[in-house]
């Protein structure tokens, strides 16, 4: 496919991933939060870029194995990962802590509905490490991908998954809450304090990810409403918990973790 070709065929991904990113990195400039914070978001915006642009389609079995060793980092970061407070919910890369759901779960979502007769089971197994973790962000992105999946399939296996996935992210939330950190968590709080438009700002961005990923990519309805699905429910978490803020705020994992599910537009089932 010619450059430019991929580039338009690539846009819809570009737009949705970089608005909410870019909107944030604003905030971040704006608002004084540390020179690395803006730097690390933008590294990661770019890199992920070329990966959405460049990644050549995957198929069959590179799709399982990918769907694998996604699987392998959540339980990886839930049984040796770093522990702060008695949560194990990050992988270390060098200075750097990423968030194994952000970065694992985006991708996910998007296997599982390729899969249809392996999709239920492979949420299930990514519920089973986010409570392990406890990490209740994770588990409401795996329960709103598993609502929109239901929601276009008609699945009863999601519908189950779904039920299990709520009660499960309400312990998460009350056993796995962490102090809040500048930049990170609590944002529209922080923000406030400068002003109503800066938290009108990140919810705007994170409001038009959510309806670009829904309506605009280039990916099979079920993919496109469990994608969203799961941006929803770490943004719901945000909201109503100490939980980190998907791609507005500072961290590399979200931003890491959306482009590796966007750049798979172009991969068929498995």
């Amino acid at each position: 496919m010619p450059v430019r070709a991929r580039l338009h065929h690539c846009a819809p991904a570009l737009l949705a991933l970089g608005l909410p990113v870019l909107a944030g990195v604003a905030c971040l400039v704006a608002l004084g939060a540390p020179a690395s914070y803006w730097q690390v978001n933008l590294g990661a915006l770019v890199l992920v870029c070329g990966l959405i642009a460049l990644l050549p389609p995957l198929t069959g079995k590179r799709n399982r194995l990918l769907a694998g060793v996604l699987l392998a980092l959540l339980l990886l970061a839930a049984v040796i990962g770093p522990e702060y407070n008695g949560v194990q919910r990050w992988l270390a890369l060098g200075p750097l802590r990423l968030n194994a759901g952000f970065l694992a779960i985006p991708a996910l979502a998007v296997l599982a509905a390729r899969m249809p007769g392996r999709g239920p089971h492979l949420l299930a197994a990514a519920l089973i490490a986010a409570l392990l973790m406890p990490d209740a962000g994770a588990g409401a992105a795996i329960t709103f991908a598993a609502v929109g999946l239901h929601q276009v399939t008609r699945d009863f296996r999601m519908g189950l998954l779904v039920i299990a996935g709520f009660m499960l992210s309400l312990w998460m939330a009350v056993n796995g809450e962490l102090p809040p950190a500048p930049f990170v968590e609590q944002v529209t709080t922080q923000y406030a304090a400068a002003g109503l438009a800066w938290p009108s700002v990140v919810l705007l961005a994170l409001a038009l990810g959510f309806a670009l990923l829904l309506f605009t990519l280039p990916l099979e309805a079920p993919a496109r409403y469990a994608l969203a699905g799961s941006l929803f429910g770490f943004a719901m978490m945000a909201l109503m918990n100490t939980y980190p803020f998907p791609l507005v705020a500072y961290g590399a994992g979200p931003i890491l973790g959306y482009g590796l599910a966007l750049a798979l537009h172009r991969s068929p089932a498995p």
